[in-house]
């Protein structure tokens, strides 16, 4: 996938280019046919799985609780290698190439520093990362009320969620995973992140994927999304090719089913009263038209109400049986 999001406020794609003119670019990052499950489990995390994911975007890896997003981030980091199937980085295996090992950073909300105090973890990134800046991570810290000489292990989640964030961001890695980087976080620290990496990406554009089962908050500053569940992709591209894919039609149930007929439907209301479809196709003028001749209202969805209808797979008729009385 290709397509800059029109959604930002700047052209991702462009900037990169003109920012990564003096360094080598990463190509590529593409898994093909790739099993993996973790040793003493039976059921696989992946199988079969492929995706490839295009560089100096920021890119959103959705998906449920369960659905392999941490290992997906894991694999792509090195940290993991597949049972079976290829995961390569410009060509190179990131698990086993120390050079394209060294362009990563994966970070979550919970890493293993024990006893560390903040400061020291500061150095620790600072001897890892060659374009660490240590400057800019004390000024994240700063901003978030972050002291640094506190221990890691009297932090809050939501605290060691932020500096694990502000380390990150400071290496300017050329691939920068963030695995659930707002998890528990107030709202305005969560206002402040997605701000962060926007306007970090616009001043050193670089790979950025971004993890979560929440999309609504971070759509905004998504040109690209990964959509997974049910062990496969439900989604790979630009956002705005995603939201011009599927759309709603609401109305009276008769003229719902007429319509519906030979149509691609993910989602139904059977309702007599609020009756409503979401149907997986480009809403087009004559589309439109057949819509309006029964009269049906049509609208375009959010990112994340797709990639709710796309995950939830049980019709809305199984929710309203929960309140049914038995005979």
């Amino acid at each position: 996938f290709t397509t800059s999001s029109s959604n930002n406020n700047f052209s991702q794609e462009g900037s990169a280019v003109m920012h990564n003119e003096n360094m080598e670019e990463i190509k590529s990052i593409s898994m093909q046919n790739v099993t993996f499950s973790y040793k003493g489990k039976k059921r696989y995390v992946f199988e079969d799985f492929s995706v490839d994911i295009e560089p100096n975007h920021i890119t959103g890896i959705i998906g449920r609780n369960g659905q392999g997003k941490t290992t997906l981030m894991k694999l792509i980091a090195g940290k993991f290698e597949p049972d079976e199937g290829i995961i390569e980085i410009g060509g190179k295996n990131p698990a086993t190439d120390i050079g394209t090992a060294k362009r990563i950073v994966y970070v979550a909300g919970v890493m293993s520093y024990s006893e560390m105090k903040l400061k020291k973890i500061i150095e620790e990134y600072r001897l890892m990362y060659e374009k660490f800046d240590e400057e800019f991570a004390h000024k994240l810290m700063e901003l978030f009320g972050l002291n640094k000489k506190a221990k890691i292990k009297n932090l809050s989640k939501g605290q060691e969620t932020i500096f694990n964030f502000c380390c990150g961001m400071a290496t300017r890695a050329d691939i920068t995973i963030l695995d659930e980087p707002v998890s528990g976080v107030d709202a305005i620290s969560r206002n402040k992140i997605y701000e962060i990496i926007l306007r970090d990406y616009i001043e050193h554009p670089r790979t950025i994927l971004i993890s979560s089962h929440m999309l609504g908050e971070m759509e905004k500053i998504l040109s690209h999304m990964i959509m997974i569940g049910n062990n496969d992709v439900l989604f790979a591209g630009d956002i705005e090719e995603l939201k011009d894919s599927v759309y709603r039609v609401d109305g009276e149930l008769a003229n719902i089913e007429k319509y519906c007929e030979e149509k691609k439907v993910l989602y139904k209301k059977n309702q007599t009263l609020g009756a409503m479809a979401v149907i997986e196709d480009r809403l087009n003028k004559e589309e439109a038209e057949k819509a309006d001749e029964l009269e049906l209202a049509t609208s375009k969805l959010s990112g994340e109400e797709i990639y709710m209808y796309k995950t939830d797979l049980k019709n809305a008729n199984q929710m309203e049986a929960l309140w049914e009385k038995k005979n």
